[in-house]
């Protein structure tokens, strides 16, 4: 499986790296919503892990692009920001879940399924 970090904490995305490593083949990472577009289109990952708030382009707009170009795009919003109203705005973007960074396990389980 090949799987998409976007994520503007380093720290965070190692973690996150580290805590999937064993699902996955490949893992691209980058840094902002702006560049996760152009890294969908040229690696094609399974799932895309994607997170809210960074600061060129947030999560649920990288979300909609991408969506937009890829259709069949897997996009997992990971959040420490749990709220009803950003879990449906990220349905509304088109992501196919939505985890709190605290809950890496249902992330792990969401990708094994």
């Amino acid at each position: 499986m090949k799987l998409l970090i976007v994520e503007d904490n380093a720290r965070l995305r190692r973690l996150i790296k580290s805590v999937l490593r064993d699902l996955s083949d490949e893992v691209i990472e980058c840094s902002d919503g702006a560049l996760a577009l152009a890294a969908y289109a040229e690696h094609r990952p399974d799932f895309v892990l994607m997170n809210v708030r960074m600061k060129r382009m947030d999560g649920l707009t990288a979300t909609i692009e991408i969506k937009a170009a890829f259709p069949e795009a897997r996009i997992i919003v990971l959040t420490n920001y749990d709220d009803v109203r950003l879990q449906q705005a990220a349905k509304e973007a088109g992501a196919y879940a939505f985890f709190s960074k605290e809950n890496l396990l249902g992330v792990r389980l969401a990708l094994a399924d």
